[in-house]
């Protein structure tokens, strides 16, 4: 069918992977640096430009036939009349607009009114809680705003050369805070109940539209979010969840159907196939693992193997993680515990292995938010260098009760944009159909079974769940 090529603007980089459109065997690579800037939570989006053109040089993109765009999610780029740039760019970490997004729950009539509308409470990142920041904070620049896009839709505007019509796809909308992935529409009364006034806001694209063709040729699929070309890229589907081991944490999975959560604790994302992505998120994840190592004097791979010189439920010491205070379970003003201290539980091998499985069993918790509505975990993947630590892939399986799949490194997001463009492509030529991605190559992985694990896995879980349950009593309340 050809080559296609798929470029992931992260926060810190851009990535283009080059690949066969048939395969999507990886052909060339390019990486380029966004130039340093003095705020990290904001950016001249000409930046991201500038990165681009570097990672394409050398003739990188010769004989491509159509690009996909994946960037960093929850930027808001407002734009005036014209089509230029108000201001940089926000960016996701900007958390100015907390205050923000409190606001707007209340001025909506709650969480439930929010979670009905688009499938998700205002959390600072997303763009309308910015919108309403703008408003508040620098209302010249909020009365100049006359169109508003986040960094994928920027970007593949400026590649077809900024023409009228501007476009996002489902994905990427199902972030803003203002696109329902329940009804598959946006609610242009939030943008104003933020903004103060009427914003145009770009066409949404089905996950195998091109957004457009430039004068030279070249395709341009509808492009997504990172999170959702990542998924793409690693070929989940249903029944698969993907556990995001950062700083912080974060469990998705596919479904198919839209999430409406009063709580607040799921965000009810579509996906880049035309199925939903459900995510719980939680504050504490790797930071709580290098706390722990800090104090042992250590790094992460010798806090590992500290671990599993210990044995499962760690002689009884139960950390629970909640160093940065928690968002699953909502425990925003708490602080982590550690809890069954004894004179034969006091070894730093102990405190090493409950610093796991409190990790763990806190990203367990987040998965059962979403299996207790319905959505199927069958099979886990697990990202992020942790993931490669012996001591989470001895421990993951038997406490997620469920086969575990670590992928080997790769710019999935990059490839998740690329495999778009192959469907773009094929069915502009007519030799896909709209509905069926092209069936390329899944990860490589090292797949993980909890065996016989299982029950001690269960166990662990339990000593950490009555730990949980004693200190912070009703935590899961709104679950």
């Amino acid at each position: 069918m050809g080559i296609v090529a798929g470029l992931d603007s992260s926060s810190g980089s851009t990535r283009i992977v080059v690949c066969d459109a048939d395969t999507g065997a990886v052909l060339r690579q390019g990486y380029a640096p966004h130039p340093v800037e003095a705020k990290s939570t904001e950016a001249d989006p000409q930046v991201w430009l500038l990165s681009l053109g570097e990672a394409a040089a050398g003739g990188l993109l010769e004989g491509v036939q159509a690009i996909g765009v994946s960037a960093q999610q929850h930027g808001m780029i407002p734009l005036d009349a014209h089509g230029s740039v108000v201001r940089p760019a926000l960016l996701g970490n900007d958390k100015r607009a907390q205050v923000a997004a409190a606001d707007l729950v209340d001025a909506l009539g709650g969480r439930q009114a929010w979670a009905e509308a688009v499938g998700s409470v205002p959390t600072a990142p997303q763009p309308v809680a910015k919108l309403r920041w703008l408003a508040r904070d620098e209302p010249e620049s909020a009365q100049r705003t006359a169109a508003v896009m986040q960094p994928h839709d920027w970007l593949v505007w400026q590649l077809l050369g900024r023409p009228a019509r501007r476009t996002t796809d489902r994905g990427a909308a199902s972030g803003t805070g203002y696109w329902s992935a329940v009804t598959g529409s946006y609610r242009p009364d939030l943008v104003e109940l933020a903004l103060g006034h009427h914003a145009a806001l770009p066409e949404v694209l089905g996950p195998s539209e091109a957004a457009g063709t430039t004068p030279e040729g070249l395709l341009i699929s509808a492009g997504t979010g990172e999170t959702m070309a990542a998924a793409f890229g690693l070929g989940v589907a249903v029944g698969d969840a993907v556990v995001s081991l950062g700083a912080s944490g974060s469990v998705m999975a596919v479904h198919h159907e839209g999430l409406a959560d009063s709580s607040g604790l799921i965000t009810s994302f579509a996906d880049a196939t035309g199925m939903h992505l459900p995510v719980v998120h939680t504050l504490n994840a790797v930071r709580a693992l290098r706390g722990t190592a800090d104090l042992l004097g250590t790094d992460l791979d010798g806090l590992s193997e500290l671990a599993l010189k210990s044995s499962p439920g760690s002689y009884g010491l139960v950390l629970l993680p909640y160093l940065e205070g928690e968002r699953t379970p909502q425990l925003p003003h708490t602080a982590g515990t550690l809890s069954g201290l004894r004179r034969e539980s006091m070894k730093p091998e102990h405190l090493a292995r409950a610093a796991f499985e409190g990790m763990l069993c806190s990203l367990a918790d987040a998965m059962d938010v979403l299996r207790a509505r319905g959505v199927e975990v069958r099979r886990v993947f697990l990202l992020g260098a942790a993931a490669e630590l012996p001591a989470v892939q001895a421990a993951a399986p038997a406490i997620f009760g469920t086969q575990v799949v670590v992928p080997q490194p790769a710019e999935y997001a990059a490839l998740g944009a690329a495999r778009q463009a192959a469907w773009a492509l094929g069915v502009a030529q007519g030799t896909l159909p709209p509905h069926s991605p092209p069936a390329w190559q899944g990860a490589a992985a090292q797949v993980l079974e909890p065996g016989d694990e299982l029950a001690v896995g269960q166990a662990v879980r339990q000593q950490y769940g009555a730990t949980r349950d004693q200190i912070h009593p009703g935590a899961f309340g709104g679950a």
